[in-house]
């Protein structure tokens, strides 16, 4: 079964982040690549990225068959998707213990939501 493991950036995050040493950041970062590496190794890994800053975002829609893209409106929000792991396990007990070992987990936390399977609707 495959799961999302959600990770946030907010207020709490960006100021646990600024009080790191300059050690600590480099070894936060390398904790997300351990993590990555050892869950390819245990064969569960899908996809892992960081994502880059919301600023960088656009929002995309089509209206009258015409493709609009901007840069907002935007909702006033004080934390937005940082990064994800998607991975493929069992079941929940072991999504939940892959995403205790996420580095963020120790200050903010993450949010696991498992992947919608569709593979027996019929459309």
């Amino acid at each position: 079964m495959k799961y999302l493991i959600l990770i946030q950036s907010n207020e709490r995050s960006l100021a646990a982040w600024d009080k790191m040493t300059d050690d600590e950041q480099m070894e936060f970062g390398r904790g997300h690549l351990q993590l990555s590496a050892e869950m390819g190794e245990a064969g569960v890994l899908v996809a892992s990225e960081g994502l880059a800053d919301p600023a960088l975002a656009r929002w995309v829609a089509v209206r009258d068959g015409e493709r609009i893209v901007s840069d907002g409106p935007f909702a006033e929000v004080k934390e937005h998707l940082a990064g994800f792991y998607l991975i493929d396990v069992a079941d929940e007990k072991d999504a939940l213990a892959w995403a205790a070992k996420v580095p963020d987990a120790a200050t903010i936390g993450v949010e696991v939501r498992p992947i919608l399977d569709m593979s027996g609707w019929e459309f």
